[in-house]
């Protein structure tokens, strides 16, 4: 049963866990009311600066305690899926960091615990909350935009690879480099903004130019230099759909790439127009008798995209609906990103089965 005000839980004291508390703080009706991370001094140290009242000597603890009703999961990517199918089997709602696990077989097991367990598993995609997302999916709900049937969507990093040597950088801990890191961030608002398409096909290639040379670091995260790297630092790739569209994606930690930005890019191409995001801009674009005619797209009212995410949970949680970042979202990003890792090492196109 969940208490009248939904006390919450976070495992991972990091940086995102740290948001998350800060985040949280800012919501009514929900409480932070626990901490643990594999370095208990960091998790009492955020405990003191947020005020919270208890700190669990392990994750299984916060688990096992029974006054928790829902918890966070911000911890390394491998660790993601043993965490959130507990949490289920413990009744605990979750809201679960991107991406849901290192490949799809551990995705599916915890969609197969959240069904089992009629508990709430949204996935932590802020993307989709920003003032512009919201407005181009407006764009796109209203049919200003019609039949979307290519869409480019990135990015491309220069020179920013993160914590050297650490588990961002060893693919049995993170599950990959860019592409699973910030490129799924990508494809996962591709994919709301195009009213999620079912992907049927993937082609995709991977590179590792300047990790493994220790060239293109970036001053995210803590290098060691006793660690190694052995995940790509650019992925491309093409998706098609089962409706006829296709996405390409392009990601990078660390590029050459003349004359590109670094912000995130969507492009979304239509049969009425075209709606694109660059960075914190967006623009409409559609043909006239007389030639093309662009506007700014301006963002909607609202709260910071974090705090609009964290009232959907605990919206979720109290009325028992589905999050926009279902677990089925979670687990079909998945499985196109293990499906890019598949081609680029196959050098094959990889078609997906959803029987």
């Amino acid at each position: 049963m969940t208490h009248a005000t939904i006390r919450l839980g976070v495992i991972g004291a990091g940086a995102i866990g740290n948001i998350h508390m800060q985040t949280f703080q800012k919501v009514d009706g929900i409480d932070v009311v626990a901490v643990t991370d594999a370095y208990l001094p960091l998790a009492e140290q955020r405990a003191a600066e947020h005020g919270i009242e208890m700190v669990h000597a392990s994750p299984q603890a916060m688990l096992e305690d029974s006054s928790i009703d829902a918890v966070v999961i911000g911890v390394p990517n491998s660790f993601h899926a043993a965490l959130a199918i507990e949490a289920l089997k413990q009744g605990k709602h979750v809201l679960l960091e991107k991406p849901m696990a290192i490949h799809s077989e551990a995705a599916r097991e915890i969609v197969e615990e959240a069904e089992r367990s009629g508990k709430i598993l949204m996935m932590s995609h802020q993307m989709r909350w920003t003032g512009l997302s919201r407005a181009l999916k407006q764009r796109v709900d209203n049919g200003d935009v019609g039949h979307i049937y290519n869409a480019k969507a990135g990015w491309i990093r220069k020179k920013g690879i993160p914590g050297w040597g650490s588990w961002f950088t060893r693919k049995d801990q993170s599950g990959g480099g860019p592409l699973i890191d910030i490129g799924v961030h990508m494809l996962d608002l591709s994919l709301y903004l195009m009213g999620n398409p079912k992907p049927i096909s993937v082609y995709g290639s991977t590179y590792a130019e300047f990790g493994p040379k220790r060239e293109g670091i970036g001053s995210w995260g803590t290098p060691n230099w006793d660690g190694y790297y052995d995940v790509e630092d650019l992925a491309s790739a093409l998706i098609k759909f089962d409706n006829g569209a296709t996405l390409s994606l392009e990601v990078s930690w660390a590029a050459h790439a003349a004359f590109m930005s670094e912000e995130p890019f969507i492009h979304l191409m239509g049969t009425q127009g075209g709606v694109a995001i660059v960075g914190n801009d967006g623009k409409y674009v559609t043909h006239t008798e007389t030639g093309i005619a662009e506007s700014d797209i301006t963002p909607l009212d609202g709260e910071e995209d974090r705090i609009l995410m964290s009232r959907h949970f605990a919206e979720c949680i109290r009325e028992g609906k589905q999050p926009i970042t279902s677990a089925l979202s979670g687990y079909t990003n998945n499985r196109i990103l293990d499906a890019i890792y598949e081609s680029s090492r196959t050098g094959n196109e990889v078609k997906l089965n959803w029987n």
